[in-house]
């Protein structure tokens, strides 16, 4: 059965505001793949929609051969489960240990009430911490998550979602609140698992360096819809003006060291 990730003319419309208008796609198994564009171009849109955190006002969305956007119940309570998300924010429980905090990644195979409950196997929990692990958390996890540095809780957050054995990755901005050195650690673990395990990543960024760097495709969205879809060698810089409605890329470079002088001091 087919693993590419389709998306056929999918529009979500808030009022008289187009987030997302008419959007086709195919995603390939195992792709890594950088959506970037100005704040309001639809990144974050696109992503909730393949997740099915808000529903497309049209089109349609399939994988494996199921239609996603009919998907109900337990059925899209698994799709969530193959289609991990991370956000920006963390999405932890800070006041829960970092192996908890990762345990409930489980939640789709046990229910909320069994995981809040702490019946996670030995079999489960060692995945767990092998997935900290590979983070370099093991020692951090018995400590509250809210305790962590953010760069910290961002590799949780991606080790929740893998522990969820996903086909697919979602990660929405994920470091855009990090300094320099913590988004590159976030960075090469997403680039880790992708390339090791097999899992196919999207992932909004707000900077063009980093896309170029990590991205074996980088889609460029404005206006809701898809503006460029290519390789980082194809994203030349007469593109990248349009993309960004900018004169130059001075303006661009300029925006992108603001980006990173907000991150470092936050």
């Amino acid at each position: 059965m087919p693993s590419t990730l389709t998306l056929t003319s999918v529009s979500r419309h808030f009022g008289e505001t187009r987030a997302v208008d008419s959007v086709s796609l195919s995603i390939e198994p195992g792709q890594f793949v950088g959506v970037i564009g100005r704040s309001g171009a639809g990144k974050s849109t696109l992503l909730r929609l393949i997740n099915r955190l808000v529903d497309p006002s049209s089109g349609t969305i399939s994988f494996e051969g199921r239609d996603i956007t009919a998907l109900k119940g337990k059925a899209l309570r698994e799709w969530r489960q193959d289609c991990a998300m991370i956000f920006q924010q963390f999405n932890l429980v800070e006041r829960l240990d970092v192996l908890t905090n990762v345990l409930i990644g489980r939640i789709a195979d046990h229910g909320f009430l069994s995981s809040m409950a702490m019946h996670f196997s030995d079999e489960e929990r060692a995945m767990a911490i092998q997935a900290l692990d590979r983070f370099g958390l093991v020692p951090q996890a018995l400590q509250r998550a809210g305790t962590l540095s953010g760069g910290q809780q961002q590799r949780v957050a991606i080790a929740k979602a893998l522990v969820q054995n996903p086909k697919i990755m979602l990660a929405d901005e994920p470091i855009a609140s990090l300094d320099p050195m913590n988004a590159t650690l976030v960075m090469d673990g997403l680039n880790l698992i992708n390339k090791n395990d097999g899992i196919t990543v999207l992932v909004n960024l707000h900077t063009l360096d980093t896309a170029r760097a990590y991205c074996d495709r980088i889609i460029a969205m404005r206006d809701g819809q898809i503006f460029f879809d290519g390789t980082a060698a194809e994203l030349t810089d007469v593109v990248v003006r349009d993309i960004y409605g900018i004169a130059g890329l001075e303006g661009f470079n300029e925006a992108v060291t603001s980006t990173q002088k907000f991150a470092v001091s936050a």
